[in-house]
């Protein structure tokens, strides 16, 4: 199938955080054809339109690893299996290839996408069904920097019918939630049915309100995508002093400063404990943690809660705080991938087989939508001189800034 896209100048978005190559809109105007393989595996090949620029095939792509799936202890409560399809589609999935992948060939144009190419990113992106996105990426001083970037639709016919083959149940169930963002309200989520508690206990935590907001990466990047000014340390987020909001996130997968995304942080506005367990997952037996935060709503007193289980924390990276994009970054929901990874990591750890989860709920376990409230996941790692304290950072919506730095003691 042919299918178009849609390309955007740095006039059309000046937004754009990504960290651009002087090559920018070098090697554009393309065009992309999507081969159907077999059930599941599909070949995107982005055509040139002019001699320089090259022919660029991602092959033999299995699609199973991108399309929502749930695993199947999962299926046994609807709520569980409503929120798991949900967060899979609502959660940004960018899976990368090194320019030398079985998975890649070029051929063509002048030679600089032959010698300089890096790495190739797909992404189903963090919004309806079908929005997807292809960046190609070159190395310049040092620095990962994008060169090209295209947004499509992913055709929602193929959509559907690896869904079904996936899930073995029909895609109409869950289409309209999958294509028009309906929010799941009043989901109950019954976590005994992800993972059984071995022992748990109160942990120290200190939250450093006054410490200044950590930034580096893609926080650093996206600044121009953080609409609030004066925010200078974490309390600034909590005070209710001014209303927090960023540039929304929106169709086919751009950040609009024009259309700002308001947030509700005094959901989570005051933390008053942690408690960590050592859980069992349902589907294996290993030993494995859950952290889970208690936070009382600064308007109304209710009780709220994130909970993030599924991890064995004690094989987290040992980090400084300067390196802590480099930890363990992931999104709330059950069974997602990581925001970002290798296809070679994808293809060895299955999404729908994690032990993972993540979620916000209330007192009465019901599912809060945390993209309103405005968190969209979590960043982890042992400190560097201690491997005894977690660190853990709460990331905003759409990973614009960390909101949050929590100093866990695991001992």
């Amino acid at each position: 199938m042919a299918i178009e896209l849609q390309e955007l100048s740095n006039a059309d978005y000046p937004a754009n955080p990504a960290q651009l190559s002087k090559n920018f809109q070098r090697y554009s105007s393309r065009k992309l054809t999507i081969i159907k393989r077999d059930t599941t595996h599909f070949d995107f090949v982005l055509e040139p339109t002019n001699t320089k620029t090259a022919k660029i095939v991602i092959k033999n792509v299995d699609l199973k690893l991108f399309v929502p799936k749930v695993p199947e202890w999962v299926k046994k409560d609807k709520d569980l299996e409503l929120i798991a399809f949900i967060e899979r589609e609502w959660n940004r999935q960018q899976v990368t290839f090194p320019a030398n992948s079985e998975n890649i060939e070029i051929s063509g144009g002048d030679g600089f996408e032959n010698q300089n190419l890096y790495e190739i990113a797909l992404s189903n992106n963090c919004l309806n069904a079908g929005y997807w996105e292809i960046a190609l990426f070159t190395k310049e001083d040092n620095n990962k920097s994008l060169y090209y970037q295209t947004w499509f639709t992913f055709p929602l016919g193929h959509y559907k019918n690896i869904f079904e083959n996936i899930n073995k149940i029909s895609y109409w169930q869950y289409w309209w939630r999958l294509e028009h963002w309906q929010e799941p309200s009043d989901s109950i989520m019954r976590n005994n049915l992800l993972r059984n508690v071995i022992d748990q206990k109160e942990a120290t935590v200190n939250f450093p309100l006054d410490e200044r907001i950590i930034s580096s990466g893609e926080q650093s990047r996206k600044i121009r995508t953080t609409l609030t000014k004066n925010l200078t340390t974490w309390r600034d987020f909590y005070s209710n002093q001014q209303e927090i909001r960023f540039a929304a996130f929106q169709p086919p997968g751009f950040y609009n400063p024009n259309q700002p995304w308001n947030t509700q942080f005094w959901r989570i506005g005051k933390f008053e404990k942690a408690i960590l367990r050592n859980i069992k997952p349902v589907n294996n037996n290993v030993t494995l943690q859950e952290l889970e935060l208690l936070f009382a709503d600064m308007k109304t007193g209710e009780k709220n809660r994130l909970f993030i289980s599924g991890i064995n924390f004690k094989e987290l990276p040992r980090l400084p705080i300067a390196d802590y994009a480099k930890g363990l970054t992931m999104p709330l929901g059950i069974s997602v991938p990581p925001f970002v990874q290798s296809y070679e990591e994808l293809n060895q750890k299955h999404p729908d087989e994690s032990p993972y989860f993540s979620f916000l709920l209330d007192s009465q376990n019901r599912w809060i939508n945390h993209h309103q409230l405005g968190v969209d996941g979590s960043i982890m790692h042992l400190d560097k001189d201690n491997p005894n304290l977690l660190h853990l950072y709460l990331l905003s919506y759409e990973r614009n800034t960390l909101i949050a730095h929590f100093l866990v003691n695991l001992e």
